[in-house]
């Protein structure tokens, strides 16, 4: 139990923010290229409970993480934030700029996960290393964010990667693969129990860590 609530500990604050400012970055960026629906609805904020969803940000995080280690075995650790509104039709360009909205999540999970390497870097160099409870959190920061980036880039609506090939295709197949869209976490579930998520996971995850490594 002791092992577990210091895992809890080591991965709280990497979760909270790496969800969190990928939401705040989605609502951002959305009210660059018009729409502050997000902004209306004070959800441009770094303020954590103001994107908190009880179950997406607390419950299915601690039974992933109560499955792995007191279960064994490794495990992919995820979780969501309550999504920031877009008003996809206020945006100057909808289907362009759902481009830009959807890479923000995915990108601001990118740039935690460099400034967390940055700090294992400082850590290392000052000799502060020796302090095991922040070498962790450092570590579970590049992990999670990585994470974070690679699961929400798998090209399935209505996750961010699916945004990003909707505004890629031309208009008719664009509108054709947003059907998908109703049963996108299903679909999700079942590549994840059949083992296919992770496969599909392993070269976004090698691409974030190449660019984390030139950081450390």
């Amino acid at each position: 139990m002791e092992s577990l609530i210091q895992t809890i500990t080591v991965y709280a604050l990497p979760v909270l923010f790496g969800i969190t400012l990928h939401e705040a970055a989605h609502g951002y960026v959305a009210r660059m290229f018009g729409d502050p629906t997000a902004w209306q609805a004070g959800r441009i904020s770094l303020n954590p409970v103001r994107h908190i969803d009880p179950i997406g940000t607390i419950v299915v995080p601690l039974v992933l993480l109560f499955s792995t280690k007191l279960l064994g075995g490794g495990g992919l650790l995820f979780g969501w934030a309550k999504p920031v509104p877009v008003d996809w039709s206020r945006l100057r360009r909808p289907k362009r700029d759902m481009l830009w909205v959807a890479l923000a999540g995915p990108g601001s999970n990118l740039v935690m996960a460099i400034i967390w390497a940055i700090g294992l870097r400082i850590l290392a160099e000052t000799g502060a290393a020796s302090t095991d409870f922040w070498v962790q959190m450092t570590i579970a920061g590049i992990q999670v964010n990585l994470i974070l980036m690679a699961l929400n880039l798998v090209p399935l609506p209505p996750l961010d990667g699916g945004r990003i090939v909707f505004s890629l295709l031309p208009d008719r197949m664009a509108w054709q693969y947003s059907r998908i869209e109703p049963y996108g976490i299903v679909i999700l579930i079942i590549l994840m129990l059949t083992g296919v998520l992770w496969a599909l996971l392993q070269p976004l995850l090698a691409f974030g860590q190449l660019i984390v490594n030139w950081f450390l």
